[in-house]
């Protein structure tokens, strides 16, 4: 992808604009198109080339210490599953705590349950008979959907299995096959043009490790001060709100709703009181404002920045394409991509369409910001280390 977004430049110049602005569109509806029929094959590929960028330092590394090349890749690969087993450990511990309180839950729920029905026929002629009955009737939809998506889950787990066993072999071929790699990407442009890729991919490498390192630093405080205060507070199954939360967050925009609304329903069924949902609602409001304007500004520092239209839209078709896995990946893919269209002519237009640098004046009466201007852009010896 980065060979063929920046050799088009060269290909392109000598074009009729007309027919360079279609071929535009033409390719992004060529890639939309391949990353929706071929997303089982693409989007594992595509992770795996981000966690392999996150752990070339280890792997440098180890390296510099004369450690074998096999041995220096296994074992950052061996760090990654652990770190996932502790996940998965983490996960299963709480919904056994779940599992135990179930009748709790149960009894909660239907206490809940019993007041949102006074409420709703203290205004409204929806008697409790009838409600009890509406609710019965689409109790018996639900577990039919149930069934039905329980019909398809051993294909969908044997698929998830899949995409994570071949995830660890790419990491391994890609970190193994890199040199190969950046020839192949070289290969594709004459010698004046390599100090531009090469600056190109140093800067990419580095948004990808800023971004995923400060990540991985957002899911670890986030979960710390959302769990430690609810724990505080007396929040029942504070810590798996957190982390829930956590990782959600991880989702632009999308994620922070979602993780609002399991909170809330993770309290619901653990307190027959509204309280402690209101409790919940504002730790979560306090630790996101935090986060949002102080802590991930100054820990991710990213030297991109995306517009939330373009975020937004990025997360909902990553998420259509590609799923869960699509929607996380959406960021770090839009931020790779500006990074090349802002030092390409050709594309320099949508770099400024996918950034959040406003104009200082409207282009309609200023025509100085029409023009395509020169992208600040760092050295190619970034990141090295």
């Amino acid at each position: 992808m980065l060979g063929f977004k920046i050799c088009t430049i060269f290909i392109m110049t000598d074009l009729p604009l007309t027919v360079k602005r279609s071929i535009e569109l033409l390719g992004l509806a060529l890639c939309i198109a391949i990353f929706a029929i071929a997303s089982d094959i693409i989007m594992p590929v595509i992770m795996a080339f981000f966690i392999s960028i996150l752990l070339l330092p280890i792997y440098r590394f180890l390296r510099k210490y004369k450690f074998p090349e096999a041995l220096a890749i296994i074992l950052p690969i061996l760090l990654v599953f652990i770190f996932i087993a502790g996940i998965i450990w983490f996960f299963s511990a709480q919904i056994g705590v779940l599992v135990n309180d179930f009748p709790q839950i149960k009894e909660n729920v239907a206490k809940h349950l019993q007041s949102l029905q006074e409420w709703i026929s203290s205004f409204t002629d929806f008697s409790l008979g009838k409600q009890k009955k509406f609710i019965t009737e689409k109790s018996d939809d639900l577990l039919n959907m149930a069934g039905k998506a329980a019909s398809g889950a051993a294909v969908t787990l044997s698929s998830i299995f899949v995409f994570l066993g071949l995830i660890p072999i790419y990491i391994y071929l890609i970190l193994f096959y890199k040199d190969i790699l950046l020839r192949f990407v070289f290969m594709w442009f004459k010698a004046e043009h390599h100090p531009q890729v090469k600056e190109a991919v140093y800067e990419a490498e580095a948004i990808i490790k800023n971004y995923l390192v400060g990540l991985l630093i957002q899911i670890t405080y986030m979960t710390i001060l959302l769990g430690c205060t609810l724990m505080l507070f007396g929040i029942k199954h504070a810590l798996l709100i957190g982390v829930i939360f956590a990782i959600l967050n991880l989702i632009p925009y999308v994620g922070a709703l979602i993780g609002n609304i399991l909170g809330v329903l993770i309290t619901l069924t653990s307190s027959p009181e509204l309280g402690p949902v209101i409790t919940v609602l504002l730790v979560i409001a306090v630790v996101q404002f935090f986060d949002n304007n102080i802590l991930m500004p100054r820990i991710v520092g990213s030297k991109v920045k995306i517009n939330a239209l373009v975020s937004i839209l990025g997360v909902v078709i990553g998420g259509t394409i590609a799923g869960i896995s699509g929607m996380f990946l959406s960021m770090p893919i839009i931020a790779v991509l500006k990074v090349i269209f802002d030092r390409t002519d050709a594309f320099k237009q949508w770099g400024v369409l996918f950034g959040d640098e406003r104009p200082a004046k409207s282009p309609m009466a200023f025509a100085k910001y029409r023009k395509k201007v020169a992208v600040e852009t760092k050295s190619g010896t970034i990141d090295k280390k």
